[in-house]
């Protein structure tokens, strides 16, 4: 497994190939496109290694790796001042009665204990199913998320304040994690951390007509 090393993007941990880059260095992508999370935690970089993990633990229901998973998670997770809640992404309820669990549930739910930290499972809700993003460019990706994650009404008037760890197995194009991102951020959460097992860089890059599409399949 590949794990990311210093120094990294100032906003988004991407790591550099170049050790004699400064502190606060940015990377092109968010000088670019300016993230509104603060910072993302991966556990490892997407190769065929962590891939495979992946695919057994989400698709192969060997969920008893999701301490292994979890352990490598919390380990680059920064010093977290103060209260934080950890929220999984959702999955459509009809995706979940079809895989049985929600695998950024049961990394959320491991990250807590192995961190201290609380955890607020339900804070986010999926209330659309949305098709799969591979092969889709940044704007369709967009517009297929629009509307499709918002922050269940029992913690509407709660988040006010919050800073939140938000959880997923895999941050690909960051679309997904993005939308979960603005809504929590419009719900008036002071901040979010993304923390993820695998972190695809290395992608296969297709032109789009709407953009690039940089999203393998897992």
């Amino acid at each position: 497994m590949r794990i990311p090393t210093e120094p990294g993007c100032s906003l988004c941990q991407r790591p550099f190939d170049d050790p004699g880059l400064l502190d606060g260095t940015v990377c092109s992508p968010c000088l670019a496109d300016p993230p509104r999370h603060d910072g993302i935690a991966a556990g490892t970089i997407y190769n065929d290694t962590s891939r495979k993990l992946i695919l057994a633990f989400k698709h192969g229901r060997r969920i008893a790796l999701v301490s292994v998973l979890a352990r490598l998670m919390a380990a680059r997770l920064p010093e977290l001042e103060g209260d934080w809640s950890v929220i999984p992404v959702p999955l459509h309820r009809g995706r979940l009665w079809r895989r049985g669990f929600n695998q950024a549930a049961l990394l959320a739910h491991e990250l807590t204990r192995q961190r201290g930290l609380a955890l607020m499972v339900d804070g986010l809700e999926r209330i659309r199913a949305t098709p799969s993003l591979g092969g889709q460019g940044k704007n369709a990706r967009s517009k297929i998320l629009a509307g499709a994650i918002r922050v269940t009404k029992k913690h509407q008037a709660g988040l006010k304040g919050q800073r939140i760890v938000l959880v997923d197995d895999v941050l690909t194009s960051g679309a997904t994690s993005n939308a979960c991102v603005s809504v929590l951020k419009r719900a008036g959460a002071e901040r979010v951390v993304i923390a993820c097992f695998a972190r695809v860089l290395s992608q296969v890059v297709q032109p789009d007509s709407r953009g690039i599409n940089e999203t393998p399949e897992v």
